[in-house]
């Protein structure tokens, strides 16, 4: 699953796009390393993404298939830590 799909689909993200222009400023991370959009993610994988406010960083326990509720998308995740949260850096709260 592309990092741009499985971040929407977890409804951790609001647009494709916006996980694009994260990924191309370096600001998202699987497993330390910076990635594009297009990386494949794998169950098991750590993705830290860095706004000028807040820090998100998950392990992926699951690889979503499809658009999830989210209720059931904070099933397919464990967070290791969030910091600094604000509505303006683009996360649905």
């Amino acid at each position: 699953m592309r990092v741009d799909l499985a971040l929407k689909y977890l409804c951790l993200m609001k647009s494709r796009s916006s996980v694009k222009h994260l990924c191309d400023d370096g600001a998202v991370l699987v497993n330390d390393h910076p990635v594009k959009a297009s990386a494949t993610l794998r169950a098991g994988d750590k993705i830290a993404v860095r706004f000028p406010h807040r820090t998100l960083a998950i392990e992926l326990l699951l690889v979503p298939e499809k658009q999830l509720s989210k209720a059931v998308s904070s099933t397919y995740y464990r967070t290791i830590a969030d910091c600094g949260a604000t509505k303006e850096d683009g996360f649905d709260e």
